[in-house]
């Protein structure tokens, strides 16, 4: 073969290398931003779980309803902050119940995640939400209430 003829080989080699990867890198890059983004949504999912758990362990330490309320809320939120839920669409609500020995305490989570920073995915908001029951131990001191 002549050198000419190598030549022309080796250049049609290259290009068709790279029609090859004009036709594969697309895809290749919505599938690492798609594990990315499913990563995102199960830390989520696993955050928002520890909140509602929190939230309402915290809940049945108080001596009245409305303490449980506010110490849940505030326990919630700092456990929020710790796993950096940060876009302001963190819900939280607690439940006492009638708050007696027996009786449980309802907490319940919802967070929106945004996937915005991802490319092809930053219209994605994909909700996750968890609720948590914690029971009042049945043997529990009683405070009076002043």
């Amino acid at each position: 073969m002549s050198a000419r003829l190598i030549s022309r080989s080796v250049t049609r080699q290259h290009g068709q290398a790279l029609v090859e990867l004009a036709l594969v890198l697309p895809i290749l890059l919505l599938l690492a931003s798609a594990v990315v983004g499913v990563g995102r949504v199960i830390q989520a999912q696993m955050g928002v779980s520890g909140v509602a758990r929190e939230s309402a362990r915290t809940a049945v330490l108080a001596d009245t309803p409305t303490d449980a309320i506010d110490r849940g809320l505030d326990r919630g939120q700092q456990v929020a902050d710790g796993y950096h839920f940060t876009n302001g669409s963190l819900r939280l609500s607690v439940d006492p119940g009638s708050f007696s020995r027996g009786g449980s305490v309802v907490a319940t989570a919802r967070y929106q995640v945004t996937l915005g920073d991802l490319p092809l995915l930053g219209w994605l908001r994909i909700g996750v939400a968890s609720t948590h029951a914690e029971r009042i131990d049945l043997y529990r001191s009683q405070w009076p209430t002043r």
